[in-house]
């Protein structure tokens, strides 16, 4: 009877660790600054800004989808295995 016990403490402990993540502020740590500002900016950007991915690291998805069906084009890179 005491197996079962474990089993689920086992699986519910790293689930209940997870959700104790630190909900403040990010700043560097003491001694360290954050980073210089980009070329020709006069700011320097704030924690936040850098947390922000680029618009090429996120790209927009294509939903379009297909209402009918269309004849692939030839691909010239589909060959047979060697």
């Amino acid at each position: 009877m005491r197996a079962p016990h474990l089993i689920t403490l086992a699986c519910l402990l790293p689930l209940a660790l997870s959700a104790c993540g630190q909900r403040a502020v990010l700043t560097p740590p003491p001694g360290e600054s954050l980073p210089p500002a980009h070329y020709g900016e006069e700011t320097r950007p704030t924690a936040a800004e850098l947390l922000e991915p680029d618009v090429i690291a996120v790209p927009e998805r294509d939903t379009e989808l297909r209402t009918r069906s269309e004849e692939r084009e030839d691909d010239p890179f589909d060959l047979p295995p060697e």
